[in-house]
């Protein structure tokens, strides 16, 4: 017999308080809740939810992380779009941060107002099929920034905010693992997309893929939401639930959180950039979706193996793999090559160990949940995602004021020596510095042993 993990016991309570209270109040309209949980972390019920969880990333992100090829064929003066190549780069990086940026409010009112939860999904799959079926007829950037950019990462947002809350509540031992898996779910879908995308633009135009893509959205998504169920029962009144900000309180919070934004600023510069990049190196053009595919594939092994660390390791240690494992094959291969073997193995290594970052944030968790063991975790998840939609936000502008930066670093012709070295070794060192909660335990560390044999010279004079 399993028996409850302490989660598991504050869950139970609360939801067998919640009907006592809902009885006490004569509700007229009682859920009839049962007296214990289904098992989490195994059982057909998890199964299913992880199942669920994983197939709707592909509509939620399957356009975004494939904006590297709309990001070259929105950039051809031939297609209308009168606008920089930093300008269409915002769109992409709305797509994502403004979907990230917007999470903390949305799993704090998803928390307070949990009844809110069941209607999230349906208002999502709306917003994300009008604002998307919208930019099919927009020829300028205004409007691919209100729809592509704007409107269609709040449907996104709608949709992956109760999918998280779902999973954190079927995955408590096992939630690194369970997260990796869905995560890679999002990954998988950049193996294919690109080459559909680009396959489509060029038969069939911009309008009718695009409208293609919403309806397999819909068609992907529907089933999810019908599927879906929370593990632990919503209460059918509106009264709110405390939350708790205590963990708020704690520096481990937001040095996590500064490493994530600074990820965040360089991380999709290389998947945005790649097919441009690949052409304006002479290489073919089909090397850019190949590119992107490599980069998704190797995504995929890089958010399983990470995640499960996350499980077995500290936070410390798997950030840090992730971190400097990503960054070294931006600064010797990205930056000191420039043919298609050395990219190929720059997006291999760089999609592994930078794709498996997110992955390191159930490590995050526990780490923080340690310090306040009273702390939601997907309060804490949510704010963690709104770090990343912040870098996401700014790292649009800032690559596109990195291309426009003249002059080349090198005089080799490397990467370094093109308009885009500015913007690798940008890449470059926001990995690194995604390890700074690490960094800065070490730098206490050592500063505390300095103290130390100081103070212990001193007293021995």
């Amino acid at each position: 017999m399993a028996y409850p993990t302490v989660h598991e016991e504050r869950e139970l309570s609360r939801v067998l308080e919640s009907t006592h209270h809902d009885q006490e109040e004569g509700s007229e309209d009682p859920i009839q809740r049962p007296q214990t949980l289904p098992p989490a972390d195994h059982g057909r019920a998890a199964y299913l939810a992880l199942a669920c969880c994983t197939i709707a990333q592909a509509p939620i992100w399957g356009y975004s992380v494939s904006f590297g090829i709309f990001q070259e064929y929105y950039s051809d003066p031939m297609h209308g779009i009168d606008a920089s190549p930093g300008a269409i780069a915002t769109v992409g990086s709305m797509q994502m941060g403004i979907m990230y940026l917007m999470m903390p409010v949305i799993f704090m009112i998803l928390n307070k107002y949990p009844h809110l939860r069941r209607w999230c999904g349906p208002a999502g799959l709306l917003i994300t099929m009008a604002s998307l079926s919208a930019s099919a007829f927009v020829n300028t950037i205004v409007g691919l920034i209100a729809t592509q950019g704007a409107l269609y990462s709040i449907g996104c947002g709608l949709l992956f905010s109760p999918i998280s809350l779902y999973m954190d509540e079927w995955f408590i031992q096992r939630k690194g693992l369970a997260y990796g898996i869905m995560w890679s779910g999002k990954s998988s879908v950049g193996v294919a997309m690109p080459f559909v995308f680009s396959s489509l633009l060029r038969r069939f135009g911009l309008r009718a893929t695009i409208l293609s893509w919403t309806i397999a959205s819909a068609i992907m998504i529907l089933p999810t939401l019908f599927f879906l169920s929370p593990r632990i029962p919503l209460s059918s009144t509106t009264r709110s639930r405390p939350l708790s900000f205590a963990f708020l309180r704690h520096t481990s919070f937001w040095m996590m959180q500064i490493g994530i934004i600074i990820q965040s600023l360089g991380y999709l510069m290389p998947s945005t950039y790649l097919a441009s990049y690949a052409s304006a190196i002479g290489l073919s053009s089909v090397t850019g979706p190949i590119l992107l595919a490599l980069f998704s594939t190797a995504s995929v092994p890089g958010s399983l193996v990470h995640g499960w660390l996350g499980d077995k390791l500290s936070a410390t240690k798997v950030i840090l793999l992730s971190s400097f494992g990503s960054a070294l094959p931006v600064f010797l291969l990205w930056g000191l090559g420039h043919q298609l073997s050395t990219m190929v193995v720059f997006v291999v290594l760089y999609g592994f160990f930078a794709g498996g970052f997110s992955s390191t944030w159930s490590s995050m968790l526990h780490e923080i949940k340690r310090e306040d063991g009273a702390a939601e975790s997907s309060l804490i998840f949510g704010l963690l995602l709104g770090g990343r939609g912040l870098g996401y936000i700014l790292g649009g502008p800032i690559s596109g004021s990195l291309l426009s930066i003249k002059g080349a670093i090198a005089e080799e012709p490397l990467g370094y020596a093109t308009k885009y070295g500015p913007m690798i070794l940008c890449t470059g060192i926001t990995a690194v510095m995604g390890a700074w909660a690490p960094l800065w335990k070490g730098a206490r560390i050592v500063s505390k042993e300095g103290l130390t044999t100081c103070s212990h010279l001193f007293t021995t004079d």
